[in-house]
């Protein structure tokens, strides 16, 4: 096998997000069986901090068949160089010989297969995935998550808000082509009641979302909180995490780097034995939607083994 280096385009569509979705799934069973793991990810701080610190990230995984490492860059101050935040790529080997077979565009794989997790998320734990949708952010990952679940969800009807209205717009005007009606709304109180899923994909450094005792929450909510991968960011209020917490609705992604990144659950000083990882939250997952006390809180900091299953689905096509 030769090395085949793949763009942005050509990793995107071999990386459909229901198949991902799916070839996630499977990855969680190899973790299950332990013939997929992946370490903990070198995260290096890198470059001048006056100019912009960035952060170089290296995430390795293997299972029986592939090993791969991606390398991203993270600079938040390179738009203003007109160039994108993230940079990067993923190498996918033969894990008998080591003989390399694909070159992938690594922001698209991070885009993809982030979005396909809270997909699958989604699937399993939200009470009414043929809900409405609301999305606060409109960066790169508020698209990857929108396209996600109207591709592998019924959704009937999605709402944006973000900070930056023009960009939430111009997220709509693209959404427009994808079969759902998208709304942008400036007041994220107004659509809550109205809405059985919300992804939070921002920045933030206070919460995006209203207090548990703001009325507007219901258990039927699922909630994708993506956006804070720092101890420093927080997009979910205290109140809200304990309460899933208490209730026994509080999952994540992976176990793996959340007390050094999720700062949503560091800032709320959430009991991490009260979080459930994803690989064995699923396999209870009817049980979990029957629960009430809270809103479903499904926390995603990132895992070298979503990355791994793009590879996995990737590959199959040559």
């Amino acid at each position: 096998m030769s090395l085949i280096p793949l763009d942005a385009a050509s990793t995107a569509a071999r990386l459909p997000y229901p198949e991902l979705a799916g070839a996630i799934a499977d990855m969680l069973a190899e973790l299950r069986e332990g013939t997929a793991m992946a370490p903990p990810r070198i995260a290096l701080p890198v470059g001048d901090a006056q100019d912009g610190a960035g952060t170089l990230l290296v995430m390795p995984a293997r299972n029986r068949r592939l090993v791969m490492t991606k390398n991203i860059t993270v600079h938040p101050d390179n738009p203003r160089r007109g160039l994108p935040n993230i940079l990067g790529e993923v190498v996918v080997a033969d894990a008998h010989t080591g003989e390399r077979v694909a070159m992938l565009d690594g922001p698209t794989v991070t885009g993809r297969r982030t979005a396909a997790v809270s997909l699958l998320a989604a699937q399993r734990f939200a009470a009414q995935p043929d809900g409405e949708l609301l999305i606060i952010g409109a960066g790169v990952q508020a698209q990857t998550h929108l396209e996600a679940f109207i591709a592998g969800l019924p959704v009937r009807r999605a709402w944006l808000h973000s900070r930056t209205r023009d960009k939430a717009e111009a997220l709509a005007t693209h959404a427009g082509t994808l079969g759902v009606v998208v709304e942008v709304v400036d007041d994220v109180a107004a659509v809550l009641p109205r809405v059985s899923m919300v992804v939070t994909v921002t920045s933030s450094r206070s919460p995006v979302l209203p207090d548990l005792d703001s009325g507007l929450w219901r258990d039927d909510h699922f909630i994708a909180a993506v956006g804070a991968f720092r101890p420093d960011m927080c997009e979910l209020p205290p109140a809200l995490c304990h309460a899933a917490s208490a209730s026994g609705r509080l999952l994540a992604d992976t176990l793996f780097g959340i007390e050094d990144e999720a700062g949503d659950l560091l800032q709320a000083g959430i009991d991490w034995a009260t979080v459930q990882p994803f690989e064995t939250a699923i396999l209870q997952a009817e049980a979990i939607r029957a629960r009430a006390g809270s809103p479903l809180v499904f926390k995603s900091v990132g895992y070298a083994l979503w990355d791994l299953a793009a590879c996995v689905l990737a590959s199959r096509q040559d």
